[in-house]
């Protein structure tokens, strides 16, 4: 086939082009269609282009302009084992001069993955060449190959392509987990810190960042140019996987997957996966699935190859994975389904919270950012074995324990109840938060709050601020707090007020505890 670009060409011209595509190719490029190819371009003033399979058929044959080829979507050829696209492109040279290949060229070769481009001339009685192809030594780069005729033209490139794809199979299978490079735009080295360890959380080998401080673009999000720089570098890299800082509009989200054959997903997304990978109760289940349905709703579009690529793998697993490309309004009666389900749920929650509120045993809630170190902190205080990992949202189902407190200023036994919750951070997504809102509104029923912060962090305060605003969203900024300043063996020079401890070496658990007696039991 050939793609039409022929306004403006005679009825001869326009079928001289159309014959290109019956040839049949022997090796790279023969020197009969070598020819053929410049002599039609030439005629027409126009660059054509030939698009060959490793079988040697033609699969389509592009019109360009004088000097600029567009080349069509090759997302139909899909990228082989080894991760080369299995096809390669010839181009004329419309002057008569040594051919040469042009940067956008070798842009086309690295970020497309072709097997290789081949320019060709018509200089005298010879017909020369320059052809390159992926370094396997470094995917960045390209080696170029120039000859005086086609001719000359390598007899065994099969081998080369082995051996291109060998290496690039061995250096993909050298690291453990999907690879993954990281985008911000408009964003700080500090966020980019914390999507780092949200995508090692998610099992992900991260491999590099690309940080672009410039506003966000509101249509496309990165500039085209930026765009193809970030495509380029995870090519080089042999990223399987695009994560962006910044949460995408769906039009962002439909352009960049568009523009490229890897996976892209943003924070949101990430974090929707780590949930869907952790949650373990029936309610957490019931939680991340409506909150998959509502963040990828606006996102499913027929025909959607942006979103069918997420399907059973990260940005898509978990229990929602099957729902994503269901047809909407199933997916809205599925959505009513689970929000009447977590809503009856919550009921029962409730009544639990007030059987507790009206035995008069006070309720004690472990706030403050994810990893901040809760559940260390939990398992000190109540003497617990609750789950404990380095890792951003170790704890997503809230844990409690009844413990009868060390200082009481009364006769009788005084008893506390502990309870770790969700790990907070900036910007949850709307949908997640909403899903899991029932449950952080169980500090509703707090007669107390110990706000932990991390002391080795050196973005403590923006944190801490970040956990207030929840509070006050959900109507709970008025219940007391004890500021409570974790992993303080990490800095012992840490500025700030609070109760100072190292929850992981039980330093500063027992003046702790008196502060908590003293707040709720006052003499």
């Amino acid at each position: 086939m050939y793609k039409k670009n022929t306004d403006g060409l005679k009825p001869k011209e326009k079928k001289s082009i159309e014959r290109l595509a019956e040839r049949k190719v022997d090796g790279l490029i023969s020197r009969e269609l070598a020819k053929e190819l410049v002599t039609v371009s030439r005629a027409v003033s126009r660059k054509i282009a030939l698009l060959i399979d490793r079988e040697g058929e033609i699969l389509e044959v592009v019109v360009g302009s004088r000097s600029i080829i567009y080349l069509p979507d090759l997302g139909r050829y899909r990228l082989g084992t080894g991760r080369l696209r299995r096809v390669r492109l010839v181009f004329p040279e419309i002057v008569e001069r040594e051919p040469a290949i042009p940067h956008d060229i070798y842009t086309d070769l690295l970020k497309l993955r072709l097997d290789a481009v081949i320019g060709v001339s018509v200089v005298g009685n010879r017909v020369p060449f320059c052809l390159a192809h992926v370094d396997p030594t470094d995917p960045s780069k390209a080696i170029t190959i120039s000859g005086k005729d086609v001719k000359e033209l390598p007899k065994d490139f099969e081998a080369t392509l082995e051996l291109i794809e060998s290496s690039l199979a061995t250096k993909k299978n050298s690291d453990p987990g999907l690879r993954a490079l990281l985008v911000g735009v408009g964003s700080t080295k500090e966020r980019l810190e914390e999507l780092s360890e949200l995508a090692k959380t998610a099992e992900l080998t991260v491999v590099g960042s690309i940080l672009q401080k410039r506003a966000p673009d509101p249509k496309t999000l990165l500039g085209k140019g930026k765009l193809e720089e970030v495509i380029l570098t995870a090519l080089s890299k042999d990223v399987e996987l695009l994560i962006f800082d910044t949460e995408l509009k769906p039009s962002q989200w439909r352009i960049i997957t568009n523009s490229t054959d890897l996976k892209v997903i943003d924070r949101s997304m990430l974090i929707l996966d780590i949930f869907a990978k952790r949650a373990s109760s029936a309610e957490g289940r019931l939680q991340v699935e409506l909150a998959q349905l509502k963040y990828n709703l606006p996102k499913l579009v027929e025909k959607d190859a942006g979103l069918s690529r997420l399907t059973g793998g990260i940005g898509g697993r978990g229990p929602g994975e099957t729902k994503l490309e269901i047809g909407r309004r199933r997916i809205r009666d599925k959505i009513v389904e689970l929000e009447r389900k977590i809503h009856k749920i919550s009921e029962q929650r409730d009544v639990r919270a007030k059987r507790r509120t009206d035995s008069g045993v006070p309720l004690v809630s472990l706030v403050g950012y994810t990893n901040v170190g809760k559940s260390t902190l939990f398992n000190a205080l109540t003497k617990g074995t609750v789950l404990v990992e380095n890792k951003l949202f170790a704890t997503l189902e809230p844990t409690k324990k009844r413990v009868v407190m060390p200082f009481d200023h009364r006769s009788e036994l005084t008893e506390v109840v502990f309870s770790d919750t969700v790990g907070f951070i900036r910007e949850l997504p709307e949908e997640l938060f909403n899903a899991f809102r029932a449950t952080i509104e169980e500090v509703h029923s707090s007669k107390l709050i110990l706000h932990v912060v991390d002391a080795s962090n050196k973005s403590w305060e923006e944190q801490y601020l970040a956990v207030r605003k929840v509070l006050e969203e959900i109507g709970a900024k008025d219940i007391p707090e004890i500021i409570v300043i974790n992993k303080c063996d990490l800095n012992r020079d840490f500025e700030g007020s609070g109760i100072r401890v190292s929850a992981l070496k039980r330093e500063g658990i027992v003046e702790l505890l008196r502060e908590v007696t003293d707040r709720l039991f006052p003499e």
